[in-house]
């Protein structure tokens, strides 16, 4: 049976490469590549959407199909935990097919986040620096906003992270009390480092992303994922059996 996928974001660079990802695996077909300005009924008769565009319009592209009841694969970054308890609402509503969102599609990164959440509990002094490209619009990363909102959850009875000095602008961002700091850089596809300080000690998870490759074996796996999970769904991990 071929699984047919509606990938809008298309003419963009995650976009283009699932597209080409679609078209040489089997069992997959594109049904529609359309960018964010396309007509969006052209996703009807999809089995699968795919959204890979831009943070300030996913919002509403996302729940455009989910009102007419497809579900959807969402890849773009910036779906902090607000945007995420919206689109529950929505989801709620609809009572229809599901929606996954995936900040990172690299299986490393998915790791090295769980990683980081097990640290969580021993350390109380936690910070992230991510690198991208300079053409990423958005800061700080999902991955990060997700690895920050994790470590919290992790730290849930313990309280939150050691962030002195959080009102100088040099200290960076707090997601979720934990200090994130974004550089935009040429040269550079992802890196995060979460870095953990205890009593004469420091705990560093690094990954690197050096080629879009990374990304491929992830994807495949949140397509097969997505038209199966119920309500909204969070992270690759959610989908993968990491327990």
């Amino acid at each position: 049976m071929t699984t047919q996928i509606a990938v809008v974001g298309a003419t963009g660079t995650l976009g283009s490469f699932v597209v080409d990802l679609v078209r040489r695996t089997p069992g997959l077909e594109l049904h529609a590549g359309l960018s964010s300005r396309d007509d969006l009924d052209d996703v009807r008769g999809a089995d699968l959407v795919v959204d890979v565009t831009h943070p300030a319009v996913s919002p509403g592209i996302v729940e455009h199909v989910v009102r007419a009841g497809l579900p959807v694969l969402v890849g773009t970054s910036g779906w902090n935990a607000e945007r995420v308890a919206k689109l529950r609402t929505v989801v709620a509503d609809v009572g229809g097919p599901g929606v996954l969102v995936v900040p990172n599609f690299s299986l490393g990164s998915v790791l090295a986040t769980r990683f980081a959440t097990m640290a969580a509990r021993f350390y109380e002094s936690v910070e992230i620096v991510e690198a991208h490209h300079q053409g990423k619009v958005d800061s700080p990363s999902g991955t990060a906003v997700r690895t920050a909102e994790l470590i919290a959850e992790a730290r849930r009875e313990l309280g939150p992270v050691s962030a002195p000095f959080s009102d100088q602008r040099a200290r960076g961002q707090q997601v979720a009390s934990v200090p994130v700091h974004s550089m935009r850089l040429r040269g550079v596809v992802a890196k995060q480092e979460v870095v953990f300080g205890g009593e004469g000690e420091t705990l560093t998870l690094t990954h690197d992303t050096i080629s879009q490759r990374a990304y491929e074996q992830g994807l495949l796996v949140a397509m097969a994922e997505a038209p199966r999970v119920e309500g909204v769904v969070v992270g690759l991990d959610s989908v993968l059996p990491l327990d």
